[in-house]
């Protein structure tokens, strides 16, 4: 059992939605979670209840330009550029770091992309040195051949994000390629706020991240303990070899594990083996909690 509760995360003059599913029992574990493209945090009503019974915390918010933290049509997709976006989750996790439980940072899609690049820049190595553990479900790190766009459309759309960078475009992800649960493909399609809207800025800043993350040349810092990550083979959106390459390069993290679900789609959360997705990430969770934790910190 939990207990859910709505709030506002405050930062940089801009307020942001945010909402907390806290176990009613013991907290064990405390997980901030970075939510993908075109969703928002409610979209895991069904699933972070689950996380609490077991004894973790979940915190998420809605992103800038995404959810409920875009006030207005004029604000969708409205994220800024990199800077911006990992400066948002950098604080959002520093505002929620506690010493009371450990802490754990999980991305999904383009979550996933954001906490691997924060993972990486010496400016946050503070706040990537309080957290225990990050998870990556499904994230952009590469396109699947059939997503990516072509090389003209990518020119054409920088040269015009040169002009208008807070011009909107519309870049629909098919509800169908994010689940093989038909019902949450339609909750999906239905949902008036995954928009599936974008600005040429927020959609540049998102390919340059995805590019630099694949091409073999990003190192996380020193101070990442441990790594999960969860990629579904059947994922039709995000590329899972390019996310398992990722993994592998990062060889000074000497607590990794890779998790493939075969023929999982892209929202493993939300998919038909999404029983099997939480049990893995709960027990990787609760092993480098309370005694678990000093075990693996033994091994570094």
């Amino acid at each position: 059992m939990s207990s859910e509760a709505e709030g506002t995360f405050e930062v940089d003059g801009v307020s942001l939605y945010t909402k907390t599913w806290t176990p009613t029992g013991p907290t064990k574990a405390r997980l901030i979670f970075i939510h993908g493209f075109s969703e928002h945090i409610n979209r895991y009503n069904d699933f972070f209840p689950t996380l609490a019974a077991a004894g973790i915390q979940v915190l998420g918010f809605d992103q800038r330009g995404w959810g409920r933290s875009a006030k207005d049509k004029s604000d969708w997709g409205l994220t800024g550029p990199t800077a911006r976006v990992v400066a948002d989750v950098a604080a959002f996790i520093k505002h929620n770091t506690t010493e009371e439980v450990p802490v754990f940072v999980m991305g999904h899609s383009m979550g996933g992309g954001e906490i691997c690049t924060l993972m990486a820049d010496e400016k946050y190595a503070d706040v990537v040195r309080s957290v225990r553990g990050w998870i990556l479900e499904c994230p952009f790190i590469g396109f699947t051949k059939t997503a990516e766009p072509s090389t003209i459309k990518i020119m054409l759309g920088r040269l015009a994000g040169m002009v208008l960078p807070r011009h909107q475009l519309t870049h629909v992800v098919p509800p169908e390629d994010l689940s093989r649960d038909q019902a949450v493909v339609e909750s999906i399609r239905n949902d008036p706020l995954c928009h599936n809207t974008g600005t040429l800025e927020g959609l540049a800043s998102l390919l340059d991240r995805t590019a630099l993350l694949s091409s073999g040349t990003v190192k996380v810092s020193k101070n990442v303990k441990s790594i999960l990550l969860q990629h579904g083979t059947g994922d039709l959106t995000c590329s899972f070899d390019a996310a398992m390459k990722w993994l592998e390069q990062q060889t000074e993290v000497e607590d990794k594990v890779a998790k493939p679900y075969e023929g999982g789609y892209h929202q493993l959360h939300s998919d038909l083996c999404k029983e099997e997705f939480g049990r893995d990430l709960v027990a990787w969770i609760l092993e480098r909690s309370e005694g678990g934790a000093r075990a693996v910190e033994a091994k570094l």
